[in-house]
């Protein structure tokens, strides 16, 4: 015999009592799983953006009008005297402006010798004497060429006329821009030879990437930027360097002797 409908229900409140429900929270029945199913927000919606400007990308200064003006101050100067004023009087080179330099460093020597030494720039007792490589590493230079018998057959000069900040090396554009009085010191000097002390005087006298290690002590040939003029050129180690590092005195001495010999040749070698 079945039980009375409302048996059961007192049946089954009973037992929803003795296991702790005690309250009913909603009249109508919820499905759980479909309620509990994560539904994907709806994107905001997307706004037209307003065009970025482009950005200016950074192709450094522009040097051509400064050196435009060494060019044409280089070209008028027919002795080294009259260089000598025009590089001073010439305002182009950034480095004479930055603090560092007091005056221009031009260069000491024969004029006409026939071997031209080229550093990379003056540091602060250069700046302070007006001629470059006068400090203590200009002091070993002098003490290597005069073993070598080369006292008073040099002209030394350097890629850069005024001091860089904190000595440091200068600029591919700090040199580019002294480039054409360099150039026109090595046409009124007409050396037979060009030594370049330091990796930043070679890389910038003969174009190339290389460091200093894996250029010194071989022979290049330079040329003048209208290839008139050709000399041969070989880089070797700063006296700066070999202050630091006395063990590579030796590839420098070496690089020296080299350089004597074929200077002192009869006639000038083909190769």
């Amino acid at each position: 015999m079945n039980a009375h409908p409302s048996a059961v229900a007192e049946s089954l409140l009973a037992f929803w009592a003795e296991a702790g429900v005690d309250a009913m929270l909603l009249d109508a029945p919820i499905d759980r799983i479909e309620a509990g199913k994560f539904v994907q927000p709806k994107p905001p919606e997307k706004k037209p953006l307003i065009a970025a400007a482009r950005p200016v990308v950074n192709a450094g200064p522009d040097i051509s009008a400064s050196v435009a003006v060494a060019q044409a101050l280089a070209a008028a100067a027919q002795d080294l005297d009259q260089l000598k004023a025009a590089i001073a009087a010439f305002d182009g080179c950034p480095l004479k402006f930055e603090g560092a330099a007091h005056q221009a460093v031009f260069a000491r020597g024969a004029p006409d010798a026939p071997l031209l030494i080229i550093g990379e720039g003056p540091g602060a007792e250069e700046d302070q004497r007006g001629e470059p490589f006068v400090g203590r590493a200009g002091q070993l230079l002098d003490k290597m060429l005069a073993a070598a018998g080369l006292t008073g057959r040099v002209f030394i000069t350097n890629t850069v006329f005024w001091r860089p900040p904190g000595n440091r090396a200068p600029t591919v554009t700090e040199q580019a821009v002294c480039a054409p009085f360099l150039e026109r010191a090595i046409q009124l000097v007409n050396p037979k030879m060009l030594l370049l002390v330091g990796g930043p005087s070679a890389k910038s006298m003969l174009k190339r990437e290389e460091g200093i290690l894996a250029l010194r002590g071989r022979w290049f040939e330079w040329k003048s930027s209208d290839e008139a003029l050709e000399i041969p050129a070989m880089p070797t180690l700063h006296p700066a360097f070999l202050l630091r590092q006395p063990g590579a005195k030796k590839k420098a001495w070496s690089d020296l002797l080299t350089l004597t010999e074929r200077l002192d040749r009869p006639h000038r070698p083909e190769g």
